[in-house]
């Protein structure tokens, strides 16, 4: 949603610091020429885990393990379920489960997932991933863990207290946390180790959250990434590069080593091994402002269709996002007769027990073409699927919060050049029109059917918010109140404060934004992260911090019955 690096990009590539760099390093050189010096026994290396472990979509009873490696090999993963110091449960409460997944093969970039289900709820695991290569042998272990979710009817065979889904307590056990943000390596400030690298995913990991949701921009494949870039202050920032992020991504290969730089940063490595991701892709996953059927004016690019550029994004976000969902499987190639990119859908419900259900959007994908966003009729931001099926999942949630999880935000005003539109809202602060029709159509019939509780979540435009969304305000009346919390970014440029869009009614409670447009991630002011703490009490606490831990707001909502 950003300018891109203004920087000069170098083609030199940089791996210091980088895991491949060791594995290489770890070569007898003999061995790395092809030749074994007589005598010498010829030493099988073994297979290794260079962008570390994840687990994804995690449910009571379910989750995706996810890992890429060095080489060809089979995926290998142990479970054990421990108690709460990381001891190994013995007689009541023990499980272990060795599971053996896919290979991981060149066609999938080396990536694997295993798919786990029939899971005790509410129960801490341990987790061990290796891969064995084709001769059997055993390569490195990375371990991490998790927490299942709390059983959406009982707690440890115990029942529920009270009515949760009308607000009644719940055991203390069974609360959970989570955090959300977006935008990672934008804008040319990529890892940093001066800094200690992206420190964000840092002061995430340390509030100990059950769970995260990457609202979007997970790369920015449009973002070059260069040796070094001179900051306002006159202070120079020295990035990790590779041959990979040195260009615009426009191969396969290109939008690939995307992802594996991302995983080159310590910290979201161990984030990653211990915090199960719920993953969304936004535009810089391909092309900033993108939309279907777009053919991009950007110099920069020899391949200017941008249904190329997003089949060849998508492919690479999938094999590094652990999503469960059989449906979001796509396979290249995957058009309509007219060409147009129609990949299997990614948008999903995860369930988190009797207190929280999560619905995580695509707004990309079916997105209609930015324009001015003022026609007469409705044009896509969901489309008409996902839109019905979000009423549909919503209305029929038995839980207490309906999280939904969006990568654009509702009210915010998003430019795209001097006149088109590439937010939902228009700039018009009267009825809906455009794309504000459709979601005009989802908060009316949510209001319809009774819908409680819900609250959005985003991320997006680069500096966090809390907006309150009201009917007595607005110009568009058919609708209940709610909340919509922003968040971000959390390794990028600083941006904002945008323009609201009056249509639905938004009050901006609260918002910071950088001190200048594209301010680095340095001193982590003003790189943010929101965090949900769910009580016993079935209290919705919703907090927004920045990258140095530091709470900036927070508001507690209570549930309605």
């Amino acid at each position: 949603m950003t300018e891109n690096s203004r920087a000069t990009v170098s083609r030199r590539t940089v791996v210091k610091g980088s895991v491949l760099a060791a594995a290489l390093a770890s070569v007898p050189a003999a061995a790395q020429a092809g030749t074994v010096p007589s005598g010498v026994a010829l030493v099988r290396n073994r297979l290794t885990l260079p962008s570390g472990i994840a687990t994804g979509d995690v449910t009571s009873d379910s989750a995706v393990l996810w890992s890429r490696a060095s080489g060809a090999g089979r995926m290998t993963a142990v479970l054990r379920a421990v108690d709460d110091d990381g001891q190994i449960l013995r007689g009541r409460g023990a499980f272990e489960r060795i599971l053996r997944g896919p290979r991981a093969t060149q066609a999938s970039d080396f990536t694997a997932k295993i798919h786990a289900g029939n899971l005790p709820s509410n129960t801490r695991f341990a987790l061990e991933i290796s891969f064995e290569d084709e001769g059997g042998a055993a390569g490195e272990t990375v371990r991490g863990g998790f927490r299942t979710a709390p059983d959406a009817g009982t707690y440890n065979g115990k029942g529920r207290t009270g009515d949760i889904s009308s607000g009644g307590d719940v055991p203390a056990s069974s609360s959970q946390s989570f955090v959300w943000t977006g935008d990672t390596a934008g804008q040319g400030w990529g890892i940093n180790e001066e800094i200690g690298g992206m420190r964000g995913y840092r002061a995430m990991h340390q509030t100990r959250p059950d769970f995260f949701i990457h609202s979007g921009d997970t790369i920015y494949a449009d973002g070059p990434i260069a040796e070094s870039v001179v900051e306002k202050d006159g202070q120079v920032w020295r990035n990790l590069v590779t041959e990979e992020v040195s260009k615009v991504a426009e191969t396969l290969t290109e939008f690939r080593g995307r992802h594996r730089y991302n995983s080159m940063d310590a910290n979201m490595r161990a984030m990653f091994a211990e915090v199960p991701v719920i993953a969304q892709w936004d535009d810089h996953e391909t092309h900033n402002n993108w939309y279907p059927g777009q053919v991009i004016d950007d110099s920069r690019y020899t391949v200017r269709d941008v249904n190329t550029l997003a089949a060849r994004g998508r492919q690479a976000w999938q094999e590094n996002m652990p999503i469960a969902d059989s449906s979001a499987i796509w396979r290249p190639g995957t058009f309509d007769d007219a060409g147009q990119y129609q990949p299997a859908r990614i948008y999903r419900k995860i369930s988190r027990g009797p207190q929280l259900d999560i619905f995580c959007l695509d707004m990309r994908t079916y997105k209609s073409p930015n324009t001015d966003g003022r026609e007469p009729y409705a044009t896509s931001i969901l489309g008409q699927e996902q839109a019905d099926w979000l009423v549909r999942e919503v209305s029929g949630s038995k839980a207490t919060w309906k999280v939904i999880a969006a990568d654009l935000p509702l009210g915010i005003v998003v430019p795209d050049g001097p006149v088109n539109q590439e937010s939902v809202s228009n700039r018009d602060p009267g009825a809906p029109l455009g794309r504000e029709l459709e979601i005009a159509g989802v908060l009316s019939a949510f209001k319809r059917n009774g819908v409680k509780n819900a609250v959005w979540l985003t991320a997006d435009v680069h500096y966090c918010a809390a907006h309150h969304y009201s009917p007595e305000r607005a110009a568009f009346t058919d609708f209940d109140p709610f909340w919509e919390f922003v968040a971000g970014p959390i390794a990028a440029g600083s941006f904002g404060p945008n323009a609201m869009d009056g249509t639905f009614g938004p009050e901006v409670v609260f918002s910071k934004a950088g001190r200048f447009a594209g301010e680095s991630p340095r001193d982590g002011e003003n790189q943010f992260f929101g965090h949900v703490q769910l009580g016993a009490d079935n209290s919705f606490t919703a907090s927004l911090r920045n990258a140095n831990g530091t709470t900036v707001f927070s508001k507690v909502l209570t549930p309605e019955r």
